[in-house]
């Protein structure tokens, strides 16, 4: 089993009940795997119009999955029409689980974030300048 994140983006004109039936379609097609991890980012702006689309419905997954449903799932995500883009990527994850590692990482940025101290200056002395007004 390999680890995977899968980044969807679908068609933002989709009704509700139509992307739930999508979404139904497409985790049946990675039945065999297991999602560690599912994040729905929602509607947000394109950088560049896709079928005649300016902004898309995003959603995240991380999967473990066998290298040839990988390639499979690739093919069908390209066939379906409402999926206007897509990325599987393979992830390299030591040690525990894949949701674990990426929860980790979010946590070491907040940690980051809160080290970080403010530095007070000191005002600057202006300088007269000894030129002809």
């Amino acid at each position: 089993m390999r680890n995977y994140q899968l980044v969807l983006v679908l068609r933002p004109s989709l009704k509700d009940t139509d992307r739930k039936k999508l979404l139904g379609t497409i985790k049946e097609w990675f039945k065999d795997a297991k999602i560690t991890k599912e994040e729905e980012w929602g509607q947000k702006p394109l950088a560049y119009k896709i079928a005649k689309e300016v902004s898309g419905f995003y959603l995240n997954y991380f999967l473990e999955v066998e290298e040839t449903l990988s390639k499979d799932l690739e093919k069908k995500l390209l066939a379906h029409d409402d999926v206007l883009r897509h990325l599987l990527i393979r992830v390299k994850v030591k040690g525990s689980s894949f949701a674990k590692a990426s929860e980790d990482k979010q946590k070491l940025k907040v940690e980051d974030k809160k080290e970080v101290k403010a530095v007070k200056e000191k005002p600057k002395k202006e300088v007269k300048s000894k030129g002809k007004k």
